[in-house]
């Protein structure tokens, strides 16, 4: 969550059973027609170690409720997201809303600079999804990590077919807010995502 646990400034992380009835009024609560679950962090909210920026995210664990920790040449593994990305900040209108993170950092993330969407591999260089989008318009984006490489759909659109290797790889979804006040953003700003269907599947 994007706020302070009151543990010296840490981020609050909650895990299951306790994330299935959580509910954080201005963060993490289920949509008013109730068909999804809103993600939202504030400009000035507490941030990870190792970032400068908000995030309201769910982090793949495993059945055991251990931190998954996969690589891209051993299995299958596969995201399936249905979501909206519905606020941006005004100053700095950056999101990310999907991800990949490796053992170091993120490995490609799903991100969008105001109607611009893509996918971004750092220096490696960005994968336009859609050169136009609205906010509030829901999208399918499938991520999958086989062989040594890492594809993604867009509304069932095969977009990358990325040859990569990367290890102790995890998934992430949610609201990664690429804005803080330093950027010109108040402190009230936000950037808020919403989640209709999200699926996560491994196979040998």
């Amino acid at each position: 969550m994007p706020f302070s646990s009151g543990e010296s400034g840490k981020v609050k992380e909650v895990s299951n059973p306790d994330l299935l009835k959580y509910i954080a009024k201005e963060n993490f609560f289920v949509s008013k027609s109730e068909n999804a679950v809103v993600f939202r962090a504030h400009c000035t909210s507490t941030t990870t170690k190792n970032s400068k920026y908000p995030r309201c995210e769910l982090r793949e664990m495993t059945a055991a409720g251990i931190r998954a920790s996969w690589t891209t040449d051993k299995g299958i593994h596969t995201m399936i997201i249905t979501q909206s990305v519905t606020a941006l900040p005004p100053v700095k209108k950056h999101i990310v809303c999907a991800q990949i993170h490796d053992e170091k950092d993120d490995l490609m993330m799903i991100r969008l600079e105001g109607n611009k969407l893509f996918v971004e591999r750092n220096k490696i260089g960005n994968v336009l999804l859609d050169n136009d989008y609205k906010l509030g318009t829901k999208f399918q984006i499938k991520i999958q990590a086989e062989k040594s490489r890492v594809k993604v759909w867009y509304n069932g659109e095969l977009k990358m077919d990325w040859k990569v290797k990367a290890e102790g790889c995890y998934f992430k979804a949610g609201c990664y807010t690429q804005s803080n006040p330093s950027k010109g953003d108040s402190p009230e700003s936000y950037g808020e995502v919403m989640i209709y269907d999200l699926k996560v599947e491994h196979s040998e």
